[in-house]
C-alpha cells in the first residue's frame, strides 16, 4: 500500500532573493515537462544520475532545484524506504510538482527556498542531487550554493549533478555557444565545474559521463564530502 503523498509546499522563514525560472521565463513553466522529456533526453540522463547515487534504505536525500519533481519522484521510486525532499524557489513550478506527487501516491516533501541559503541544519543529508539548476547561477552564486550543499551533507555524503558541461565533440559546440551566452553557463561550458566543486570543499570530484542533447552536452558529476 503506497504512502500518502505530501499535499502542501513548506516555505522556510528565510529567503534570499529570486532565482531564474525553469526555461528562464515563468510563462514557459507549463511547457517545462514536455521540453525536458521530449527534447532534452531528460529520462536518459536522470536515470543514470539516480543509478550513480547508489541509494540505500534509510538515506535522507535532497533534490536541489527540484522543479516539477520528476527526478524527486524517480529517486523515491528507486528506494522507497528513504526520506526524500525537494527544494525550489519557484512556487509556480512547485505547485506542478506537488500535483505530480499526489498522483504518484508517494510520501515526498517539497520546500520553497533558495540554493544559496538552504533551510536545513548541518549534516542532515546522505545525498544531495541537482539537475539542470547550476547553470542558472553565476560563479559567486554557484560557490555559495555548493558551500551550502557541503554544509548540509553528512560526513561521507555525496553530491550528484547533471548540468551543461564542456563539449567533447564538434556537434555539441554550436548549441554550447548559445547556452553560454543566453544562460549563466560559461563556467559549465568551459569545464570549470570540477574546479568550483573543489573550491567549495568537495573532494573526489569526477565527471562520470556526458549526454548529447539538442540544447548542448549534459555532464554528470559526482563529488564527495570527506
Amino acid at each position: 500500500m503506497p504512502n500518502s503523498a505530501s499535499s502542501s509546499i513548506e516555505s522556510p522563514q528565510k529567503k534570499s532573493g529570486r532565482g531564474t525560472p525553469a526555461l528562464s521565463y515563468s510563462f514557459l513553466t507549463p511547457a517545462y515537462d514536455f521540453v525536458m522529456a521530449r527534447i532534452a533526453r531528460e529520462y536518459a540522463f536522470k536515470t543514470r544520475l539516480v543509478e550513480q547515487m547508489k541509494l540505500q534504505e534509510g538515506f535522507r536525500v535532497l533534490d536541489l532545484g527540484c522543479g516539477t519533481a520528476t527526478l524527486t519522484i524517480m529517486i523515491k521510486k528507486a528506494c522507497p524506504d528513504m526520506t526524500v525532499v525537494g527544494l525550489d524557489f519557484d512556487l509556480k513550478i512547485l505547485a506542478i510538482g506537488c500535483a505530480k506527487i499526489k498522483r504518484s501516491g508517494l510520501d515526498i516533501s517539497l520546500n520553497c527556498g533558495t540554493a544559496v541559503e538552504l533551510p536545513y541544519p548541518n549534516g542532515c543529508f546522505n545525498r544531495v542531487v541537482s539537475s539542470m539548476m547550476l547553470h542558472h547561477l553565476n560563479r559567486a552564486e554557484k560557490i555559495r550554493a555548493l558551500k551550502e550543499v557541503f554544509r548540509v551533507l553528512k560526513p561521507g555524503g555525496e553530491l550528484h549533478i547533471a548540468d551543461f558541461g564542456k563539449p567533447k565533440s564538434i556537434l555539441m559546440r554550436l548549441p554550447s555557444i548559445a547556452i553560454k551566452y543566453f544562460e549563466k553557463a560559461s563556467d559549465n561550458i568551459e569545464g570549470l565545474i570540477p574546479m568550483i566543486l573543489g573550491h567549495a570543499g568537495f573532494g573526489q570530484v569526477k565527471e562520470t559521463t556526458q549526454f548529447a542533447t539538442i540544447f548542448g552536452p549534459v555532464s554528470l558529476y559526482k563529488a564527495h564530502k570527506g
